[in-house]
């Protein structure tokens, strides 16, 4: 397993062990947190962009991505408290991802991956 699993798997124990609620609804409320998660995404770029005008540039785009990692925790999270294999399935998910969506893209060869160095989506970064 790796550390990040690990990390993942401490944190949902942490939350089974202070919830007494039964299973189904701990899940439930797991899988609402990701939305609520969203949410505080949404709000980051919208403080990033400065369009609330009662506040202004109140979020960076560090703050966005921040958010972000936190939707990503919360849906590992999530799949954890689901599947006690979660690092497994979640590897053959990214597997089938993979083959699905690179595969073809990388026999054309058209040069548009976005890894190692290209500018992010939003240009901040290279």
């Amino acid at each position: 397993m790796t550390d990040t699993w690990q990390t993942i798997v401490r944190l949902a124990g942490r939350l089974e062990d202070h919830s007494d609620l039964p299973r189904e609804q701990r899940i439930l409320l797991q899988l609402l947190k990701i939305q609520e998660e969203a949410g505080e995404v949404a709000e980051a770029v919208i403080g990033a962009m400065g369009q609330n005008p009662r506040k202004g540039h109140s979020h960076t785009w560090d703050d966005v991505e921040a958010e972000v990692c936190d939707v990503i925790v919360t849906g590992m999270v999530a799949l954890a408290r689901m599947n006690p294999d979660a690092e497994a399935m979640f590897a053959r998910h990214m597997d089938r991802i993979a083959s699905r969506d690179l595969v073809a893209q990388d026999e054309v060869g058209d040069g548009q991956m976005v890894s190692g160095g290209r500018a992010s989506a939003m240009g901040q970064r290279s």
